[in-house]
């Protein structure tokens, strides 16, 4: 396989957010794109990931290939690449892959391809009767703000609001998000649906605002949440959120 891609910082900022969530990430290369479905060590959150072909410059697959990496030395590694630098993936002898970053100078790393003896993650299929489009900076920021209140938020909606509110000792915050020009909120039924989330992996996965501008969340009653971001014709990252069930 060779991969050549103009765009650098989609996958250094991609790589840079999975590496803060999973250690290291089994990538299946197909002639779609680039795929990854990656669980946290403590089984709490899930990440699934695909940079898409037609982002690249030069995409030579001739057979799907699976590999594993370190992904935080991927990204230490990423995070050398300038703007306008080439950056290549190729395999080459020994179980390893070849980053060659390609501008004024010509820099190649050599990256061990690992073995991940656990077996293959897969998406699970999960129903929503909940889903809320809305700007990532403003879910950015409401996450920003109940995380200097408590380390769980709870999060409430129905057709006319989205309410993420958290309580601590001795302070409490709430903010309120009502549909308009770029927020929409479709939710099953005249109910309101409730689940409370750990800020500490939201924190991680709002990241996600990084690599697009708006945001897909869908929820139901102490069910997972879905946390979807996409770049049409470039990629797409989502998170799977297992809810915070507290014994009253």
């Amino acid at each position: 396989m060779k991969l050549t891609v103009g765009e650098p910082g989609l996958l250094r900022d991609s790589i840079s957010i999975i590496s803060d969530l999973v250690n290291e990430g089994r990538f299946e290369i197909n002639k779609d794109g680039i795929e990854l479905i990656a669980m946290d060590p403590a089984n709490v959150g899930m990440v699934i990931f695909k940079l898409l072909s037609s982002c690249f410059v030069e995409y030579k697959v001739t057979a799907p290939v699976k590999l594993a990496i370190n992904l935080n030395n991927f990204k230490q590694i990423l995070k050398r690449a300038k703007p306008n630098d080439l950056l290549t993936l190729e395999t080459e002898e020994g179980n390893l892959l070849k980053v060659t970053l390609k501008g004024t100078d010509t820099r190649t790393f050599s990256l061990p391809i690992i073995d991940m003896e656990d077996s293959e993650q897969k998406a699970p299929t999960l129903k929503f009767p909940v889903t809320i489009k809305t700007d990532s900076a403003r879910i950015a920021g409401a996450i920003e703000d109940v995380d200097i209140v408590a380390d769980s938020v709870l999060f409430e909606a129905d057709a006319d609001s989205f309410l993420l509110s958290a309580k601590g000792d001795l302070t409490r915050a709430t903010i309120e998000i009502k549909p308009d020009k770029v927020t929409t909120i479709h939710a099953d039924e005249k109910r309101k649906y409730r689940a409370k989330y750990s800020i500490e992996y939201l924190k991680k996965m709002i990241a996600g605002g990084k690599l697009a501008d708006s945001v897909t969340i869908q929820f139901d009653n102490d069910y997972p949440l879905k946390m979807e971001y996409k770049a049409v014709d470039k990629l797409q990252i989502a998170f799977i959120l297992a809810p915070r069930v507290e014994n009253e």
